[in-house]
């Protein structure tokens, strides 16, 4: 019996553990719920996750479309919450907004692979009402443990936003107007005034 006969879709969100998931079961996965988000750690856990709600959408649209700007004008590709990365501990995870470097990118791409193994340098999560906390935070230490080198935890309903670095303890700022990228985003200064009044 498959996922979908379970109408697990009626029930999102949902997780369970699938230690070892290949890339065509994953693939399998993505096919058989093509309206949810599915995301892998590397422990084996898939969670599905149902649409995220309007005002975490626009809040989502807002960053990455901020996100797009700085990227025209200084380089690099980006990508929004419907782009999935496979990590190197297996982990295929998909960051709200995220950014990359458009030749290491091309470097790693292999033809036939739909998700070759890369960490993009930045990510942005937002946290949606339905989200809780703790399990957020833990996803942000996992991009850095994954070769992410800076990653951004925007939480509008605390109206706080977490910076997270390698090898340093995760920074929280209170209500901030911006905040301003540094390392391979320097120079990007995201306007969270708009965000947080979603």
């Amino acid at each position: 019996m498959t996922l979908a006969a379970l109408a697990i879709d009626d029930r999102l969100p949902v997780t369970f553990t699938s230690p070892g998931l290949s890339e065509e079961e994953f693939l399998e996965l993505l096919a058989e719920f093509p309206n949810a988000t599915v995301e892998y750690h590397a422990d084996g856990t898939v969670t599905l996750m149902p649409p995220t709600d309007p005002e975490t959408s626009e809040r989502v649209g807002e960053i990455v479309s901020q996100l797009r700007n700085w990227t025209r004008q200084y380089g690099g590709r980006f990508s929004g919450p419907d782009g999935g990365f496979r990590f190197p501990d297996g982990s295929r995870l998909a960051p709200d907004a995220s950014w990359f470097d458009a030749e290491r990118w091309k470097a790693t791409k292999t033809p036939g692979i739909r998700f070759p193994v890369f960490s993009p340098e930045f990510v942005i999560e937002v946290r949606s009402p339905d989200d809780r906390l703790r399990p957020l935070q833990e996803k942000m230490q996992e991009y850095i443990d994954n070769g992410v080198l800076l990653a951004w935890l925007i939480d509008p309903i605390k109206k706080t936003a977490t910076i997270y670095r390698p090898g340093v303890e995760p920074m929280t700022l209170d209500n901030p107007a911006t905040l301003a990228g540094d390392g391979p985003m320097k120079g990007f200064v995201l306007d969270l005034k708009i965000v947080f009044s979603a």
